[in-house]
């Protein structure tokens, strides 16, 4: 009896107001019905004047009785009327709801639902909308009668279509905390805002939608937004308690079933989905996630089993997303991600038609240059214009018509100098002011020794001796004082990669060894390389073999140093795109945004501050699984540790990653690059004074924890509240027990208690997000378009490796052709650089840190006023870099020829510049 009194009333529109009939014509009604959806709009429209005088009456109102309007103001202040109750009139309010078209919508006026979704729009029934008050009816203690009312269009202005509502609100109702949403078209709606006007102190109610609204013939649960206000859960207004309860229970699902693309669900899996061996055997890999391989989870999709192996998930033409992660197709067609789909669906195999060979390399350096100067002809594709329409910085058309070219922009370091990547300072600057600024380290033990077992990979000692720097140093100082005075360093990749050496070169067309290189510190706070050692484990009957490489003045040892350097660039750049860019960026985040999801209601304050940190990257993270880490992909075809290189990453994630760690300054003390100094700027002192990362780095580090403290102690002004908060910590304790699973026993994942507490652990997710994978992103055609500076494989080994005579005679005949051998083939060099092109891009419509101020962030004048500080601190920031790049004394950083270090300056134009720090992880 109770639910039937609570049932509202909708008010019919009078019929009077339509004088022309909701149906054609009968006579070839078909024939309407089957033709443009604009002819037929034509066909049952009222005119143009009709309409709004149709509009103009008491359209879609909703009456109810009893109570009294409140609505937040765009300054977070109570609006609508007397908040004493002493108001006892009704007021009339008028809701917008925004709309972007989609292609997706466009396609769907072709099909059969779309005339019946044009009579809806007709009708003026096309969103049903229900203001939800913010509390529960005092006399009851239940939830108040929601005010309903249906949206029709308005108008349309491009992709962006605006409804409207008119209701009727009583007095009594209090604040509105929410509206929910059925969508009456057969089609799904991107819903951008809702917008309640009219209230008597001239304020209005935002509600910040940006979500994609599933049909109700798809689904009959309704849509539930919240308004821009925050709340943490202890003070959430009594009549919307429940509805935040209910959203997160549908956001978790029940973990069973495959996902369908229009769900909204976020739960775990393993990585099981990167082979493929019901297509070949040799695409099976095994389960990342696990004791064996551990690693983060991922999205789970639920697919079917694969049948060669029951632990392996089957392989889709598309990865599912939760629907609000897919934002692919509503950004710019010129959207990082639409243009890599473009890349790796379409030029890629149009590159393997033309060069045939998978094994032909370079003959000459000339035809390296030529890339750049004459291009690559591809077929021209079925689909004339493909290319220039999505990716015309790669692809030109040739003037005849009959053919597209491949024509690569000249990168910068090779623009500036063309034999910067012959160069030792190059080589050493680049591990401070390069692609991976995050693997250089301290050396802080001595002699260096290898932890891996003897008995297995041999003898542990390494040939870089006290007597061998001492030499190369020129005896300026002992190695125990240059210990001392911490002017050591390395690259150090030996453990790592020594288990997997014998299985790579199993894997026909490259090799691998394991690598130590050592960095001499001079005075002008440059890095000088001064040795390479390059180990192979004991293989078949063989013993361990190991050598040493130094800088030399014989022509002979001149080119076995700038091989051996090869190999280590090799090295260096399958640990950043495996490691420091995959692993600890895309990979690891991944749990933090399912998390989220499924524990902070989106009216949480730390869901909204996470959330534009967290947008695109689910979706570029499938795209990554589905064809560039998959079995047989890009990754794997054209890094040396070829199909072991996702195995790999997950031996670093078990050996190294720690989420505290993470942070900027944690990560450079963890290297030995600075320590803690409670008196220095940034309360560490670097080791090295000018590293070009690390100085920019610690500027935006300090500027997001100043905003991220900002806003965390507006919302916990009580140090109790965060530890109080349930689903702030059921959040914390998900990233831990099921996102990262694998390494949830670890002692080091730090607690989570006081608002100082949450302060680190945001500021470190933010800094991962946006400043991390910006430094080790956004460069990657720069430095590594001209392949020579950062091969991505190596494919032959040293010619002095066992003393192979007829492969040394070849080598000293001409060692310029052994490098060429040594560097990747024409095809894996064209995939690579067209990739790199396209992953190093910013898009026109590019969201920057602290840029753009959220909705909910604006209607809080505390929290606005923070960001405009954030905001200030990042130009601030901007004029630093641009000041340092002028400072001759920066030698890491300024020289002839050297590439400006700026990829960390906040802000950038679209293309690719070198520079700019997205919000999230989008590409």
């Amino acid at each position: 009896m109770m639910m039937m009194m609570m049932q509202p009333q909708l008010q019919k529109p009078p019929t009077s107001a339509r004088s022309t009939p909701l149906l054609p014509p009968k006579t070839g009604s078909s024939t309407i019905l089957m033709s443009s959806p604009a002819s037929f709009l034509h066909n049952i429209l009222p005119s143009r004047a009709h309409t709004k005088q149709h509009l103009s009456k008491k359209y879609n109102r909703i009456r109810a009785s009893s109570g009294e309007v409140k609505a937040a103001t765009t300054t977070a202040t109570t609006a609508g009327l007397d908040q004493n109750n002493n108001n006892n009139t009704a007021v009339t309010v008028k809701a917008v709801v925004t709309v972007q078209e989609t292609a997706a919508n466009l396609l769907s006026t072709l099909s059969l639902t779309a005339p019946l979704d044009t009579l809806t729009d007709f009708a003026g029934k096309t969103f049903l909308l229900e203001l939800v008050s913010a509390q529960l009816d005092p006399k009851t203690g239940l939830e108040k009668e929601t005010i309903k009312g249906y949206a029709h269009k308005v108008n349309q202005k491009e992709t962006i279509v605006t409804y409207e509502s008119v209701l009727t609100i009583p007095p009594g109702f209090g604040d509105i905390g929410a509206v929910q949403v059925e969508n009456e078209h057969h089609k799904e709606a991107y819903i951008k805002s809702i917008e309640l006007t009219g209230f008597p102190d001239g304020t209005s109610v935002s509600v910040t939608c940006n979500s994609w609204t599933h049909s109700k013939y798809e689904n009959t649960q309704k849509r539930i937004f919240f308004t821009n206000k925050c709340y943490i859960p202890s003070e959430t207004p009594s009549g919307i308690k429940r509805l935040r309860e209910e959203e997160l229970q549908l956001l978790r699902g029940n973990g069973e079933g495959e996902r369908k693309a229009s769900e909204r669900i976020y739960d775990y899996d393993t990585y099981n989905d990167l082979g493929d061996p019901d297509s070949k055997d040799e695409l099976a890999r095994p389960v990342l996630g696990g004791k064996e391989h551990p690693y983060p989870r991922r999205c789970r999709t639920g697919r079917p089993r694969t049948k060669k192996d029951p632990l392996s998930e089957e392989r889709s033409s598309s990865v599912y997303v939760p629907r609000d992660e897919a934002f692919a197709e509503l950004k710019q067609l010129t959207f990082s991600a639409k243009t890599l789909k473009s890349v790796l669906h379409a030029l890629l195999p149009q590159l393997e038609i033309t060069i045939v060979d998978p094994e032909l390399g370079f003959p000459y350096f000339t035809a390296i240059d030529s890339l750049f100067n004459e291009g690559v002809t591809l077929p021209k594709p079925k689909s004339s214009g493909f290319f220039q329409s999505f990716i015309p910085r790669l692809v030109k058309a040739i003037s005849d018509g009959q053919d597209d070219l491949l024509l690569f922009e000249t990168p910068e370091i090779l623009d500036r100098d063309k034999f910067s990547w012959f160069k030792d300072e190059e080589f050493s600057r680049q591990t401070l002011a390069g692609l991976n600024p995050y693997s250089i380290e301290l050396v802080r033990e001595w002699p260096l020794k290898s932890k891996l077992d003897p008995e297995i990979y041999g003898p542990a000692e390494s040939l870089i001796t006290t007597e061998l720097v001492e030499k190369e140093i020129r005896g300026c100082m002992t190695v125990d004082e240059a210990l001392k005075r911490k002017k050591l360093f390395i690259l150090d990749y030996h453990d790592l990669l020594m288990p997997y050496v014998n299985k790579v070169r199993e894997v026909e067309g490259t090799t691998l060894y394991g690598s130590r290189t050592l960095f001499f510190l001079t005075e002008n706070g440059t890095l000088r390389p001064i040795a390479i050692e390059l180990t192979r484990p004991p293989i078949d009957d063989k013993p361990q073999w190991k050598e040493l490489f130094t800088p030399t003045w014989d022509a002979t040892g001149c080119w076995l140093w700038r091989l051996a350097k090869a190999h280590v660039c090799a090295h260096d750049a399958g640990y950043h795109q495996l490691v420091i860019h995959w692993l600890r960026t895309h990979c690891c985040t991944e749990p933090y945004i399912i998390a989220a999801n499924r524990q902070l209601s989106a009216m949480h304050p730390i869901y909204r501050l996470l959330h534009p940190h967290f947008r695109y990257t689910m979706e570029i993270n499938a795209l990554a699984r589905e064809s560039l880490i998959n079995a047989g992909g890009i990754i794997e075809t054209c890094f040396s540790p070829a199909k072991y290189s996702i195995e790999l990453s997950s031996a670093a994630y078990d050996q190294l990653w720690r989420f505290d760690m993470e942070a900027l300054p944690a990560d450079l003390i963890r290297r030995g690059m600075a320590v803690e100094d409670p008196t220095a700027e940034h309360g560490v002192k670097l080791t090295i004074e000018d590293y070009p990362f690390a100085n920019d780095g610690l500027i935006l580090w300090d500027a997001i924890k100043e905003w991220v403290g900002d806003y965390v102690n507006h919302y916990y002004p009580d140090p109790t509240l965060v530890e109080s908060d349930n689903e702030l910590q059921e959040w914390w304790t998900e990233v831990r027990t099921k996102g990262h699973a694998d390494k949830k026993d670890e002692p080091w994942w730090p607690v989570l208690k006081t608002p100082k507490d949450l302060i680190h652990i945001l500021t470190t997710i933010i800094w991962v997000t946006a400043g991390h994978h910006a430094a080790v992103n956004f460069g990657q055609y720069m430095y590594a378009g001209y392949f020579p500076n950062r091969p991505t494989i190596a494919r032959s080994n040293m010619p002095t490796e066992d003393a192979n005579e007829e492969r040394f005679k070849i080598f000293l005949k001409k060692p310029e052709a052994a490098l060429l051998r040594c560097f990747p083939s024409q095809i894996q060099a064209t995939k690579v650089m067209a990739v790199l092109d396209v992953l190093s891009n910013h898009s026109p419509d590019e969201e920057y840190i602290g840029e753009t101020v959220e909705s909910s962030w604006a209607e809080n004048p505390v929290i606005k006023a923070a960001f405009e500080r954030f905001n200030g601190n990042l130009k601030k920031l901007e004029g630093i870099i641009d000041e340092r790049n002028t400072n001759m004394e920066l030698k890491n950083r300024v020289g002839a020829g050297v590439v400006p270090y700026e990829l960390l300056k906040p802000f950038s134009e679209s293309g690719v510049t070198g520079k700019g720090v997205p919000n999230s992880i989008s590409i």
